[in-house]
């Protein structure tokens, strides 16, 4: 790695300047002030009789209920991304507790919002229908209708909301933390000690042993930890189980679509190529242990880089990575890059690692700020500087919906996924470009070491919470029994590609997503997103520059359309299974030229011998 700029640590000055300024506490008052009149105001107010006063009155009540949106998601955001980076401070888990319990009223509006034009339906949909300015707000308004339909009586989903900071949310922060606090003794000599995230992150260490030993380590930390981990992951799943029969949702799996706004055929079509393409993805992990000179992968030689004479995986300094992402984000949009730029010059980026922050990547935004942040662990990597790219997406994502009424800028799960992956096509295509033919091997590989997580892990992932979910509705699954099932969603994936002796029991205690109480099955949007962006992708290497213009107006389209709708924007049909194989099949070129050199691989192995 190369250049000595510090890697940075984000600044949230410009959203609030601390929990003890002014700003914040009025941000504060005024979210309590306005829950409080909102949830007086639907529960008494009766809308007026004329009809075009009625939509004047519709179009008022949604101007309030975006401002309060606004107003909260940013304070959410904001408590949450201090939290994020000093999960170990008392002060910052208690004004995370504070906001959550500000917000809890914010669940009833909600309800009574829906409740309210339930009763008046009819009116509702002939007011949109007859009123050009409700029109950008008929998928909203169909869909509170659609979960109105899944709510408990108001004092329920109040009691439910209460309860949940207790309850749900605890134990989605007790998995948090122990993930983020975590560590092991790496040398005994010196007494040196490793976080749980270095230990992950020693799993693209060249040194086999290293890998090895990292996850070792790791998995003896989450024997350690695996009954308070699994009672949280029960307490979570067990909540939502409840909540949802409740509320008259069949299974977790329909609330998850319709959270993700797309159709039972989409998912079908969609999982159905991912488990017909499992023995390409099982012939590209078969040609990286051939060329790691094994004859099946370990888990921990996954994400293990691969050498190539004469070409090295390029490394990245902080200014460098910044100037790469910088340029390629502006071969496709000028502005993608200014904003990008932006982003890198004015600290948006938290990468630095260090104890008490969490793993993983995100970026998240502060809609009264208008500004997005993204939190990664940067350490010199290509796949460091993917995962930049990748988050930049996202933040470019908001960046073109900043300007939109709030409840007309919330994106599902599925297409969160879409601008994150064209970005980091962008960045990754271009790196391949950048590095002679005769090199390219090594990020090649690293191209579909990212793409078997999104479509062979995510579908092992989402065999196993379905397999959770199941079992859960008859009792506590003990942490053994959730080794079990993670294991045979794994070989029903990986099947013999990976040897049965040394997988990952513990992914399940790994992964954050699965205790996220109000988002299950945060693992197909992957995939989805995966493939839809490489669609998109396509469409922009036919069409050219002509392209960005277009792609921002689908990324504008995300949080007011369902999306299929959004799809038919691109050309595509995500019902049909036609579409995922053309998206899966790209794939294909890059597998059999692993392949190849892996041929050449054994074949210079056998002469040398």
């Amino acid at each position: 790695m190369t250049g000595q700029t510090a890697i940075p640590v984000w600044s949230l000055e410009e959203v609030f300047p601390g929990f003890e300024s002014e700003e914040y506490k009025r941000a504060k008052d005024e979210v309590k002030a306005e829950l409080e009149t909102m949830r007086s105001q639907l529960s008494e107010s009766a809308p007026p009789e004329k009809e075009g006063d009625f939509s004047d009155w519709l179009l008022a009540l949604l101007g309030r209920l975006d401002h309060l949106e606004m107003l909260a998601d940013t304070l959410s955001a904001y408590a949450y991304a201090r939290f994020s980076t000093d999960t170990k401070s008392p002060e910052v888990l208690a004004e995370l507790n504070r906001v959550e319990a500000l917000l809890v009223p914010a669940a009833t509006v909600q309800v009574l919002f829906r409740n309210l034009l339930a009763r008046h339906g009819a009116r509702v949909r002939k007011a949109i229908r007859d009123d050009a300015r409700l029109k950008e707000y008929a998928f909203v308004l169909e869909e509170a209708l659609l979960f109105q339909k899944h709510q408990m009586a108001t004092e329920l989903e109040d009691l439910a909301a209460d309860l949940s900071r207790s309850g749900a949310d605890a134990w989605s922060r007790l998995q948090e933390s122990i993930l983020a606090n975590a560590s092991a003794l790496w040398n005994e000599a010196s007494g040196a000690r490793k976080t749980m995230v270095e230990l992950r992150n020693l799993a693209y260490d060249p040194d086999r042993a290293v890998r090895e030993k990292a996850y070792r380590l790791e998995l003896g930390i989450w024997k350690t930890y695996e009954i308070p981990v699994a009672a949280a992951l029960n307490g979570v799943k067990g909540t939502v189980s409840t909540l949802n029969r409740r509320r008259g949702w069949e299974t977790a799996l329909d609330t998850s679509l319709a959270q993700a706004r797309i159709s039972k055929a989409t998912l079908d079509a969609l999982v159905g190529v991912m488990e017909e393409s499992l023995p390409l993805w099982q012939r590209y992990l078969r040609a990286k242990a051939r060329l790691l000179g094994r004859e099946r992968l370990s888990f921990f030689d996954i994400f293990a880089p691969l050498q190539q004479a004469g070409a090295a995986i390029p490394t990245f300094g902080w200014e460098e990575a910044k100037a790469f992402i910088v340029r390629q984000f502006g071969t496709f949009d000028a502005d993608m890059a200014r904003f990008a730029e932006y982003a890198f010059e004015h600290r948006w980026i938290d990468a630095l690692p260090r104890e008490g922050k969490v793993g993983g990547a995100f970026c998240t935004h502060f809609p009264a700020a208008k500004q997005p942040r993204v939190l990664c662990s940067f350490d010199g990597t290509y796949s460091s500087l993917i995962t930049i790219a990748h988050e930049l997406g996202h933040a470019w994502h908001y960046e073109t919906i900043k300007d939109m009424p709030v409840l007309l800028s919330q994106y599902p799960m599925t297409l969160a996924e879409t601008a994150s992956i064209f970005s980091e096509t962008l960045v990754s295509n271009a790196a391949m470009a950048e590095i002679e033919a005769g090199s390219r091997m090594p990020l090649v590989e690293l191209h579909l070491q990212d793409a078997c997580q999104v479509i062979v892990d995510i579908l092992s992932r989402f065999y196993f919470e379905r397999a959770v979910f199941s079992e859960r509705e008859e009792g506590e699954l003990t942490p053994e029994r959730l080794c079990a099932l993670m294991l045979d969603a794994q070989a029903q994936t990986y099947g013999d590609a990976l040897r049965e002796d040394e997988r990952h029991p513990y992914m399940w205690a790994v992964k954050g997503h699965y205790y996220i109480p109000g988002l299950s099955f945060y693992n197909f949007p992957y995939a989805f997103g995966q493939l839809f962006g490489m669609g998109l992708y396509s469409l922009y290497r036919k069409e050219g520059a002509p392209f960005a213009v277009r792609y921002r107006e689908l990324l504008r389209a995300t949080g007011s359309q369902p999306a299929v709708e959004v799809a038919h924007r691109a050309g595509f049909d995500i019902e049909k299974a036609g579409f995922w194989k053309g998206a899966m099949a790209a794939f294909e070129p890059e597998i059999e030229f692993l392949e190849v050199q892996a041929g050449q691989s054994r074949a210079a192995t056998a002469g040398a011998r």
